[in-house]
């Protein structure tokens, strides 16, 4: 069994694996890291490896203290991926956004492929058929444009996110909603037809923390799997041992 750990810049997500199947999934707390692990470790005594990845500021040495109970697998640059890098500047290119490409190979082979990730950001990652990295867009993610328009602002109010009521807001919260959720539907969906002008057909994966909440609302047919980047560790540290 692998215990998968998703280290994001808002939160660290966790799930076991039993070959591909996810058994249990949960939000740890970064401030008991180290109990929640050893709660899991104790539960599912079959993990034999822990496999983490991590855009955060946690230290290696936090899950180095495992290293007498399993192996540890660190997912970095140095990692086997199962595509071609053909970004400008690879160095920059993060983590979650490798793992997410390796998984959309993996799981869905020999053909185009458009990641989105709604999480704190919104990360575009494009992989066509020939298993070729081209690169994508990043553009702030819903909780950071209410958090703009309410710190580069004296009156507007910090709102937590809700799908608005018209598009037209009849009042200054309803016009924030509207402007934060439907601006982020009207990008992605944007994006989606850029890339139709380039490649005629292409399988669109919606994951990140807001995934579910947007994906009724988009006009494209799209595969949702808010547990994407998880499963794609999971699959990437399988490739890495085959």
């Amino acid at each position: 069994m692998v215990l998968a750990i998703d280290i994001g810049n808002t939160r660290i997500k966790a799930a076991v694996f039993e070959d591909s199947k996810p058994v249990e999934i949960v939000i740890l707390n970064k401030e008991k890291l180290i109990s929640d692990i050893d709660f899991i470790l104790k539960q599912f005594q079959k993990i034999d490896t822990i496999v983490v990845a991590s855009v955060g500021n946690l230290e290696k040495n936090t899950f180095l203290t495992f290293e007498n109970k399993v192996s540890v697998f660190f997912i970095s640059k140095e990692t086997k991926f199962p595509f071609h890098n053909l970004y400008a500047s690879p160095d920059t290119l993060g983590i979650d956004r490798m793992v997410l490409s390796a998984g959309a190979v993996l799981q869905f082979p020999n053909q185009n492929r458009l990641v989105i990730d709604a999480g704190t950001c919104i990360t575009y990652d494009f992989i066509d058929s020939k298993n070729n990295y081209l690169g994508g867009a990043i553009s702030p993610g819903i909780r950071l444009r209410y958090e703009a328009l309410h710190q580069h602002t004296a009156k507007l109010p910090l709102l937590t996110k809700k799908y608005p009521e018209n598009t037209i807001g009849n009042s200054t919260q309803e016009s924030i909603h509207s402007g934060v959720i439907n601006g982020v539907i009207l990008e992605i969906d944007g994006f989606i037809e850029q890339y139709k002008t380039q490649y005629a057909k292409f399988i669109i994966i919606l994951t990140g923390g807001d995934g579910d909440f947007l994906a009724k609302r988009l006009k494209n047919t799209i595969f949702a799997n808010s547990n994407f980047l998880l499963e794609s560790l999971n699959q990437t540290f399988q490739y890495n041992q085959k």
